[in-house]
């Protein structure tokens, strides 16, 4: 089996997609997706499919979605079943190895889980991704974190669960996962200021910085990016437009790190590059 939720939910069994279209068994498949390989309980599924309010029949209508998605997976299985039987070979080897709809959904005590089968996980792919970039940075070797942090944004297509209509677990979920997402973009760019690439790096961080408005470490690696182009007003104005952003909005003012960034910026000609300083947080370093 094969899941993709950085974006449009899509589970395909043997290549065949076992994604509904319905709204709320799509809720329930992509719960599940996301945790494969897991037991999601009955709580967790009937808090996300009504949200604190479940009908009496709640566990009634939940297995009703149930088997209306083991139906799309029983027919997956079986379009794979034939497909290999069509095959050079696969009759009998894939008879004796067939999997039904309940080795692949299964009930379980308290819950249900998704059976993988040892297939692809997009959420899986970049978290291993993303570790290995990870570990390359507190290594030093920044040209391996770039290319590996690269390649686990790559696998995002949108925002998680960007065409299922989510409740409280699923939102939440996404939230995570976008915090994930975050994490793994700042990284990815710190690591390309480390290599000089700050010319590359303005377009994208225009455009992060009008997204993520109060941001302060997207905006702190736009500032680092514009001053080492030669562009030192353009990079305090950043700085400007954070601060008023932060004192509106959420009635804060700038870290302590960036505002050490904003005088560094401020004090240095445009040619120097601003000083690391090794104690503070990662969005002042430029070494």
């Amino acid at each position: 089996m094969d899941i993709e939720v950085l974006g449009t939910l899509a589970v395909r069994e043997h290549g065949v997609s076992v994604t509904p279209t319905a709204p709320k068994p799509r809720q329930v498949l992509a719960l599940l997706a996301l945790h494969a390989d897991q037991v999601v309980p009955v709580s967790a599924l009937i808090e996300e499919l009504w949200a604190g309010a479940p009908p009496r029949s709640a566990r009634t209508t939940l297995q009703t979605y149930v088997l209306q998605l083991r139906a799309l997976i029983a027919s997956a299985l079986e379009q794979g079943a034939a497909a290999a039987e069509g095959g050079e070979g696969g009759g009998a080897a894939g008879a004796a190895g067939r999997r039904t709809a309940k080795d692949v959904l299964v009930t379980l005590p308290g819950g249900y889980l998704l059976n993988s089968g040892g297939g692809t996980s997009d959420v899986r792919e970049f978290d291993r991704l993303a570790g290995i970039g990870y570990r390359a940075m507190d290594a030093g070797d920044f040209p391996g974190a770039a290319r590996q942090l690269r390649e686990a944004l790559a696998l995002w297509s949108g925002p998680a669960f960007a065409d299922v209509h989510g409740g409280i677990q699923l939102d939440m979920e996404a939230r995570r996962l976008e915090e994930t997402r975050l994490c793994a973009l700042d990284q990815r760019i710190e690591a390309d200021l480390r290599l000089g690439r700050h010319r590359e790096l303005l377009a994208e961080l225009t455009v992060l910085a009008s997204r993520y408005r109060t941001h302060e470490n997207l905006h702190g690696q736009f500032m680092l990016a514009l001053h080492r182009s030669g562009r030192r007003g353009e990079a305090l104005d950043v700085y400007q437009r954070l601060r008023a952003t932060l004192v509106r909005e959420l009635g804060l003012e700038p870290s302590a790190a960036l505002r050490r960034l904003q005088r560094s910026i401020l004090m240095a000609s445009p040619e120097s590059p601003v000083a690391t300083d090794a104690n503070s947080e990662r969005l002042v370093r430029v070494g």
